[in-house]
C-alpha cells in the first residue's frame, strides 16, 4: 500500500472514529469503496479492536464486543456513563435495551411502525414490567431460570418490582435513575449517545424513534451474535399481555 492510500484510508477511519457513521452524502463514502482504501480501513479497524458495518447507504464503526452484545463491557460502560453504578444496574439497563430491541426486531411491520410512531417510555416500562412478571412466575417453578443466560433473575425481578414506577411529574423526576422511568431514560441515553435513536419529548411524554443506523446494526451485526439471539429469545419466551399501540 502506498502513502496516498494510507492517507485516504486514515481520513475515512478517523472520520468514523469521530462520527461513528459515514453516509452516502459524505465524500468519504465513495473513497471507502476503493478496494485498496477499503482493505486498509478494515485493517486499521481490526488492529484497533473495532468493526466496520457496511450497508448500501452508510458505513458504521463499532467497538468489537468483549462479552457483551452491546459492544462494550461493564467496566467500559461504567467509565463512560456515570449513570451505570453497579452490575445490577448494568443488567437492568441491558434488559431494558434488549426489550426495546426485541420490540423493533420482530418483523417488517414492527420496524415500519416504530420508525413512524416511536415507542414511549411508558409503553416500554409496561413491556419490561410484563416481561419481569413473567420471569417471576417462571422462577417459582424453575429456580435455576436465567443461569444458562448468566442473568441473576431473582435480583433482577426483586430490584425491578420495588422500584418506583415514576408515572407522574416526569419532568421533575426524569433525572432519578433509581425509578423505572429513570432507568429507562438512562438506557435510552446510551443508545442516543451511539447515534442509534432520537428521543422526542412531546408534552413531557418521552418517545424513542429508532434510526436506520440501529436497524442496520441489528441486521448486519447483532444477528451474528449468539448472545443477542439468546437474549432475544429470552425476551420473547413469554409474550407480553399488552396488545396496545406501543407509541401510547
Amino acid at each position: 500500500m502506498n502513502a496516498e492510500t494510507i492517507k485516504r484510508a486514515s481520513a475515512v477511519y478517523f472520520t468514523l472514529l469521530k462520527d461513528k457513521v459515514i453516509d452516502e452524502n459524505s465524500e468519504h463514502f465513495q473513497t471507502f469503496f476503493n478496494p485498496e482504501v477499503r482493505q486498509t480501513v478494515l485493517l486499521l479497524a481490526d488492529e484497533s479492536g473495532t468493526y466496520i458495518i457496511e450497508s448500501p447507504k452508510r458505513i458504521q464503526l463499532v467497538v468489537q464486543p468483549t462479552g457483551s452484545v452491546f459492544a462494550t463491557n461493564f467496566t467500559h460502560l461504567k467509565e463512560k456513563h456515570r449513570q451505570i453504578e453497579t452490575k445490577k444496574h448494568f443488567h437492568l439497563i441491558s434488559i431494558v435495551i434488549m426489550s426495546f430491541l426485541a420490540t423493533i426486531d420482530r418483523n417488517q411491520a414492527a420496524k415500519i411502525r416504530t420508525k413512524r410512531e416511536g415507542i414511549s417510555y411508558y409503553a416500554l416500562e409496561r413491556s419490561v414490567n410484563d416481561l419481569v412478571m413473567n420471569w417471576e412466575n417462571i422462577l417459582k417453578v424453575k429456580p435455576t431460570f436465567g443461569e444458562e443466560e448468566r442473568i441473576d433473575m431473582k435480583e433482577v425481578v426483586t430490584t425491578w418490582k420495588y422500584m418506583e414506577v415514576d408515572t407522574e411529574d416526569f419532568g421533575m423526576k426524569k433525572g432519578n435513575r433509581r425509578t423505572r422511568i429513570g432507568l429507562i431514560a438512562s438506557a435510552m441515553r446510551l443508545l442516543e449517545t451511539e447515534g442509534l435513536i432520537v428521543i422526542l419529548d412531546r408534552d413531557d411524554i418521552p418517545k424513542v424513534i429508532p434510526k436506520q443506523e440501529l436497524f442496520e446494526r441489528i441486521e448486519y451485526l447483532y444477528h451474528d451474535y449468539d448472545r443477542y439471539e439468546q437474549l432475544k429469545k429470552l425476551m420473547s419466551a413469554e409474550e407480553v399481555e399488552h396488545a396496545e399501540n406501543p407509541s401510547n
